[in-house]
C-alpha cells in the first residue's frame, strides 16, 4: 500500500481548519475586521462614483 505524503503548507493549513494550536486567530475578530475593510471599500467607492 502507498502512503501519500503531503506537504508541510497542507499539514498546516489542515491544523488551521481543524482549530489549530493558534489562539490569537480569533474568528470573530477576524470577520468584524474583513466586514470593517469591505464597508469601508464600499464607503470609498460611493465616494468617487458620483455622477456630476
Amino acid at each position: 500500500m502507498t502512503q501519500l505524503t503531503t506537504s508541510p503548507s497542507a499539514s498546516a493549513l489542515r491544523t488551521l481548519a481543524e482549530g489549530g494550536q493558534h489562539d490569537s486567530l480569533n474568528a470573530y475578530a477576524i470577520g468584524a475586521g474583513t466586514l470593517a475593510a469591505l464597508l469601508l471599500l464600499l464607503w470609498i467607492t460611493t465616494r468617487l462614483n458620483r455622477d456630476r
